[in-house]
């Protein structure tokens, strides 16, 4: 079990959709279309949710079948007994694996503890669609067992049970807090522009906008100005 890397958490979470109907539509399609309507960048539920680093939303279908797994390349023993019956071969092929249903699957970076990250998720969630309040159980409503679930507590206990092991997790980031990531990322933003806009100016000038440029931006401020969660680019 590797879900830590430093002071990042990986959460891969797949909760299982029931298998039914409902208006002519999967309770499958129901969901993948809730996540697909989602708001993006700044709007996105997700980018109220405090200390994400990175987050996604997806209905798996079901499993890739490839085949063989690796093979060697002078002797394959599903080749050999081709040679006898094509019944044979089909016989030495390893067994297709399915899925018994559909899953929603939660997958997510963050920063600390899964229990207050999942706190965060369950409080923060919510977003404006045609002037409606949504949460996080508009998303999870069609899979299985969430029904169950009335308050923060209860969605913890079940984001856990559907929550598998990242055992290759690799962080990407600088390990720092949400905040002092999204202030360094607005520094550099700023700092880009200011070197752009002085150019061929004297250094007295440089020095003198520069002091101004300090003030401005802040920099031991992780309050604020900072680049936004969920941000895109200008």
């Amino acid at each position: 079990m590797a879900t830590k890397s430093g002071n990042a958490t990986a959460l891969t979470v797949l909760s299982p959709i029931k298998n039914g109907i409902m208006d002519d539509l999967s309770f499958a399609d129901i969901t993948r279309e809730r996540c697909l309507r989602l708001p993006i960048h700044e709007k996105s539920p997700i980018a109220r949710v405090p200390n994400t680093y990175l987050a996604r939303l997806f209905v798996l279908d079901d499993v890739v079948y490839e085949s063989l797994p690796g093979s060697d390349s002078v002797f394959n023993f599903s080749d050999i007994t081709s040679f006898f019956s094509d019944t044979a071969r089909k016989d030495a092929l390893p067994r297709k694996d399915r899925l018994q249903s559909k899953y929603l699957v939660f997958s997510s970076n963050f920063y600390g503890d899964l229990d207050a990250y999942l706190t965060g998720v369950w409080e923060k969630w919510a977003y404006d669609d045609y002037g409606i309040q949504r949460d996080v159980r508009y998303i999870w409503e069609h899979c299985v067992a969430f029904d169950q679930v009335n308050d923060c507590s209860d969605f913890i206990g079940y984001i856990k049970k559907c929550q598998l092991d990242a055992s290759l997790f690799f962080n990407g980031s600088t390990d720092d807090s949400l905040q002092e990531q999204l202030k360094s990322l607005y520094l550099k933003q700023e700092f880009t522009r200011f070197v752009v806009a002085h150019q061929g100016k004297s250094a007295a000038e440089i020095q003198q906008d520069f002091k101004e440029f300090v003030k401005r931006v802040q920099p031991e401020n992780l309050n604020g100005p900072s680049w936004q969660p969920g941000q895109s680019m200008p």
